[in-house]
């Protein structure tokens, strides 16, 4: 059964397999095992991430496409949800519909760009999605009376998802009973379906011709299949799937702007957690955006912490200053890159 779920993809090391049932079961359980408004937070944009991720790895480490477009496709997920909420009202039907007509808009996008430009070598290719992606985060922010420009769009989702609903009396092992805890597990869940979705086109006939073209286009073209159809293909599935998850991070945070979507910072974050990780590997998505996030999030504290209890000593309180967090950040990106140049995924499984 697990086999069949995973689509026959399991973790092929010991090490790998308590990584990720850890990272499952602190996904599922965060509300009860850590309790407390940031690190919901957290764990909801972790599954969100590893989402976002994950499809853009179907295009980079399976597909062999290199885009710099992805968070423009977020983009249009989460403005998709906040337009459709604006126009509509908080209600679930408003949530369906700009989460669809996002992910359709993204895929429609991502087969003219696709259509036209996946003729052309993967530099080529990347710099003309780096452009069109520069040219919609302008537009965006020019566009204030649409998209409330450089402000962004704050909305209001279904009272069902919001703390003032309760569905029970009482708590539950401390936690509240209320639509911020159906809110938590709606991304959660959706996270789950996407990932899981994701796995099965990987290991699908079509993902293997996929693996094939990025090996080698060349005799994949020489065997009869049409490498451009296949590409375009990889390309619309991963924008549909990354406005998803840009639908579910809108619902989660109710507000929409042009940083939390469709920022070059976004891009180079994913880029990030796909390396780390590993490229080709759906599980490296899984623990490429839980490492990052949680640095993200806490090594600044941890910084802080251990400079104050190592006061009284030379350089080391300087060095671990807190305000250098993006700096150790960066030591600990190239520490991982140098020693699992495969990603982490794949050195765990070479290593069995």
């Amino acid at each position: 059964m697990l086999t069949k779920l995973l689509s026959g993809d399991m973790p092929r090391s010991p090490v790998l397999a308590v990584i990720l049932i850890a990272i499952l079961i602190g996904l599922a359980f965060a509300p009860f095992l850590f309790p407390g408004v940031r690190s919901i937070d957290t764990a909801a944009r972790i599954c969100v991430f590893i989402v976002l991720v994950a499809s853009y790895d179907l295009m980079l480490g399976y597909g062999g496409i290199v885009s710099f477009a992805h968070t423009m496709f977020f983009g249009l997920g989460a403005y998709g949800v906040a337009l459709a909420s604006t126009h509509m009202g908080r209600g679930f039907d408003a949530l369906f519909v700009g989460a669809v007509s996002g992910a359709l808009l993204a895929a429609i996008l991502a087969f003219i760009i696709g259509l036209f430009s996946l003729r052309v070598r993967a530099i080529f290719f990347a710099m003309i999605t780096l452009a069109v992606a520069s040219a919609v985060a302008v537009l965006v922010s020019q566009l204030s009376g649409l998209t409330g420009g450089e402000d962004g769009l704050s909305y209001k989702i279904p009272r069902e998802l919001g703390p003032a609903f309760k569905f029970a009396d009482g708590e539950l092992f401390g936690v509240k009973m209320n639509g911020k805890l159906l809110k938590y597990y709606l991304i959660f869940g959706g996270s789950l379906v996407l990932f899981l979705v994701m796995l099965r086109i990987v290991h699908s006939p079509f993902g293997r011709v996929l693996l094939a073209i990025r090996e080698n286009d060349f005799r994949a073209e020489a065997i009869g299949y049409r490498v451009v159809h296949y590409r375009v293909a990889a390309t619309c599935l991963s924008a549909a799937i990354a406005a998803l998850a840009g639908a579910l991070y809108a619902i989660w945070l109710r507000y929409v702007g042009p940083d939390t979507s469709l920022s070059m910072e976004i891009m180079i974050d994913i880029l990030l957690m796909v390396v780390i990780g590993g490229m080709g590997t759906m599980y490296g998505a899984v623990i490429g955006a839980t490492i990052f996030i949680l640095a993200q999030n806490y090594l600044q504290n941890l910084m802080g912490t251990a400079a104050d209890a190592l006061q009284g000593l030379p350089i080391l309180p300087d060095l671990l200053n807190a305000d250098r967090w993006l700096l150790w950040l960066g030591v600990l990106f190239i520490l991982s890159v140098y020693f699992f140049p495969t990603g982490i995924v794949g050195r765990l499984r070479s290593s069995k």
